[in-house]
């Protein structure tokens, strides 16, 4: 979906990724997966130690996300005047700034 998208970031956006999106730093350099466990093969504790790091950033994303999905203006199509998109999703997330 991101391919398809056709969304270009910028170099210096440094992007999270879970590993759904394998072969996106072709794409995007500045990316970050979780490591894979290759076939028949043990991650080493580093590399564990990596993946619940990055998992543990993902998670802040992820709960930021459901939050602003309760109001419904991502999880469904937005059906309202687009000039006013930007005022109400900055709103939303006022409300959730001031909720942390």
């Amino acid at each position: 979906m991101f391919k398809e998208s056709g969304l270009l970031l910028r170099p210096e956006v440094k992007m999270l990724a879970d590993t759904g999106y394998q072969g996106i730093q072709k794409i995007h350099a500045n990316s970050t997966i979780p490591i894979k466990r290759k076939r028949n093969e043990v991650l080493t504790k580093e590399q564990k130690t990596f993946n619940h790091k990055l998992s543990s950033k993902r998670v802040v994303v992820e709960n930021v996300i459901g939050f602003l999905k309760r109001f419904r203006i991502i999880s469904d199509r937005y059906r309202n005047r687009r000039r006013r998109f930007g005022l109400r999703f900055n709103l939303i997330a006022g409300f959730h700034n001031y909720e942390i």
